[in-house]
């Protein structure tokens, strides 16, 4: 099974981005993990869909084929002034809705303040229903997430794993029950 991760903060220091590479590291013995850094991607505002192999620009056709090729997708995002990401929502634009549409989206969002990311996840979880996606009622809410994780990604505060934990396993059980219904049609 294929998961796709966007780590959702095109800042250079971003603190989120720690919180992603937890989950692929977490999760790349089990699933094919891919993980796009918005830090790398340099995604123009969007002036199209890129609806067709044929109609992308070819520095996007890799990106293109992860993203049409996941099975399921994990979106990490900050909350910017009550948001999600801009750049996130620039890439996932990007994208026609079958991209998404009938895949599991967990929702992860991460601040450095006391509320995680709440008002973000919030609204990442109405983009998901736009998206025509499923998403997964268990989301990773991630206060101070500068105090959980250290710059490679490693929790360094043990209080969190059972989030975690939480998390992983609901995720897993949606997206493996809805991958295994698919394979069955």
């Amino acid at each position: 099974m294929n998961i796709v991760i966007i780590s959702g903060s095109p800042r250079q220091n971003s603190i989120t981005r720690r919180v992603a590479v937890h989950l692929s590291q977490k999760l790349k013995n089990d699933f094919n993990i891919e993980l796009i850094d918005l830090r790398e991607s340099k995604m123009p505002a969007i002036q199209s869909v890129f609806v067709s192999e044929e109609k992308t620009p070819e520095e996007y056709k890799v990106l293109r084929k992860k993203m049409v090729d996941a099975d399921a997708f994990i979106f990490v995002s900050p909350e910017y002034n009550g948001g999600y990401s801009s750049a996130m929502k620039n890439l996932i634009d990007h994208f026609p809705k079958s991209t998404y549409a009938r895949k599991v989206i967990g929702i992860v969002a991460a601040s450095d303040g006391l509320f995680g990311g709440m008002r973000a996840a919030l609204q990442m979880q109405l983009l998901v229903f736009a998206l025509f996606g499923i998403s997964c009622p268990q989301m990773l809410i991630t206060p101070q997430v500068d105090k959980k994780f250290d710059e490679n990604g490693v929790l360094t505060d043990e209080s969190f794993q059972k989030n975690i934990d939480t998390f992983i396993k609901e995720y897993l059980w949606l997206t493996e029950s809805i991958y295994k219904a698919k394979q069955m049609q």
